[in-house]
């Protein structure tokens, strides 16, 4: 009959325990990968008292229960603990081939500035909810907007959830903690606002009949005629316009972004969803206006796309911080002007897509045709400037039939 270990305190030692001649303890046990491994603590259990000068850890029996639990999960505990969050990160991105290369890059990028020096040199065996919190909460004292913070968490929540997947961790700790946030901070996103019919007239004559602005016309134009995202115009080719039967194809962005390497560059993407690819018909004006620019020459190339109808002053690619600049000037040589009736709220180049869907939904019943245009993937996205819009409109039927409705007997 086998003698069973002790330690130097006479007590039994269970299977895969001992007790080392320096005191400490250590536990042997096998990974799920088949590896053996150790765990070391300086007592046995909870009553144990630390011997003078050691660190202070977890009693043996304490992390076995753990190490058994994880093993019996299929967790990878030692991986988990000695695998940084920078480390699994790096793997993760590699493998995410379906990525395109611009929104690869943009995650490359955000993750580099605000996560690899921070909760990214933790082990992902260690991140809990509350380091997530804690570290959103610092982003937020930071300045960052919502969508910043929102950004971030797109980027985190699906590496967490490859963590899971791959036996390192049981759950995933970014689960829930915007929501936490939302509710104990001021977490109401901005909203855009349509220029009222008054402002978008006086913004368009003031452009129209400005020697410093009227080259801007045909971008206007196009912008509040047909709803595209800036990216979509900018990178708009003579060959994407059937002028013989007015309709336009939307199917491809052009993007002006911080590479991975820290430099600004243009880029051609195509839509991330079937919704962003549509046909989108001309009006009229939207049609003038793109006549008026045939003969002007772009001789930019992007990624082997070529004949862009949209260029600057200098013939250089446009880019949404650009336009923004000469919106911003806009707004306040018009308000400068003398006897203005009309006064510009200040607004960007997003703004007038909002508007053009804000007109469409004022003048147009059917939501899906408006979703279509837009390239909304999701209905709830027009539904909200629809009923926006049509409040708005209650209360303007309203106003009118002040006094009108009968409704009083005197």
């Amino acid at each position: 009959m086998s003698t069973k270990r002790k330690d130097q305190k006479g007590r039994i030692l269970r299977e895969g325990e001992s007790q080392r001649a320096d005191g400490m303890y250590m536990y042997r046990y096998v990974d799920i990968l088949g590896v053996r491994r150790c765990i070391y603590s300086w007592r046995l259990v909870k009553t144990d008292k630390l011997p003078n000068g050691k660190r202070c850890t977890a009693p043996l029996r304490d992390l076995e229960e753990v190490v058994c639990q994880d093993l019996k999960d299929g967790i990878n505990t030692y991986a988990a603990e000695n695998t940084t969050l920078n480390r699994f990160y790096e793997e993760y991105i590699e493998m995410k081939y379906e990525l395109k290369d611009s929104t690869r890059n943009n995650y490359k990028y955000l993750y580099s500035k605000y996560v690899m020096n921070t909760i990214g040199t933790m082990n992902v065996g260690s991140i809990k909810f509350s380091d997530i919190k804690k570290f959103y909460i610092s982003l937020i004292r930071r300045g960052f907007k919502p969508n910043s913070v929102e950004n971030i968490q797109t980027i985190l929540h699906p590496v967490f959830n490859a963590a899971v997947r791959d036996g390192y961790i049981r759950k995933n700790p970014t689960d829930g903690v915007l929501a936490e946030i939302k509710k104990s901070h001021n977490w109401e996103k901005p909203k855009r606002h349509a220029l009222t019919v008054a402002q978008q007239k006086r913004f368009m004559s003031f452009v129209a009949n400005s020697k410093t602005y009227s080259h801007w016309l045909p971008l206007f134009t196009v912008l509040l005629g047909t709803g595209c995202r800036i990216g979509e115009v900018c990178g708009l080719r003579w060959e994407d316009c059937d002028f013989e039967n007015s309709l336009i194809n939307i199917n491809h962005n052009l993007i002006y972004r911080q590479m991975e390497d820290g430099k600004m560059a243009f880029h051609i993407t195509t839509p991330k969803t079937k919704s962003g690819t549509r046909i989108i018909p001309m009006f009229s004006e939207v049609k003038n206006a793109l006549e008026s620019l045939r003969n002007t020459v772009n001789t930019c190339s992007v990624d082997g796309y070529c004949g862009f109808i949209f260029s600057g002053r200098v013939g250089q690619m446009l880019h949404p911080h650009l336009i923004n600049r000469a919106i911003e000037r806009i707004i306040r040589d018009a308000n400068g002007e003398e006897g203005a009736r009309v006064m510009l709220p200040h607004f960007s180049v997003h703004n007038l897509r909002h508007t053009f869907c804000t007109r469409m939904c004022e003048n147009e019943p059917n939501i899906k045709i408006i979703q279509e245009i837009m390239g909304h993937r999701n209905i709830e996205t027009t539904m909200d400037v629809y009923n926006e819009a049509t409040k708005e409109k209650k209360m303007e039927s309203f106003t009118r039939l002040e006094g009108k409705m009968s409704i009083s007997y005197l």
